[in-house]
């Protein structure tokens, strides 16, 4: 069982890394794009302030979405590591209890 639950956790270790990397490529792409019209509205010299400040503030926007879902994705493998190692102490438990029942 300790073999099984240390690929599990290596799976979810997986998962959790492909994830991770996975919203942190799409914010990079999400970011470029919302950022466009904005440039051409500065690059033109329209609304220059005004352009800056709403990029800036979609940017960070965007940002606190990604991070969300950073942080629920770590939430989420902190919960499942804890169950694993549950279910170690649970099977440990349990083999002493056979041994003391044999003995």
């Amino acid at each position: 069982m300790k073999k099984a639950v240390q690929r599990a956790e290596l799976l979810k270790d997986m998962i959790q890394e492909a994830i991770e990397d996975g919203a942190t490529t799409v914010e990079d792409v999400h970011q470029h794009i919302a950022s466009l019209p904005f440039d051409a509205l500065e690059n033109l010299g329209l609304f220059e302030e005004q352009a800056a400040s709403l990029k800036e503030k979609q940017r960070k926007t965007i940002g606190m979405v990604y991070d969300a879902i950073r942080r629920i994705n770590s939430d989420i493998g902190t919960l499942i590591s804890e169950q694993f190692a549950a279910l170690e102490d649970a099977e440990t438990a349990r083999r002493n209890m056979d041994k003391n029942s044999e003995e």
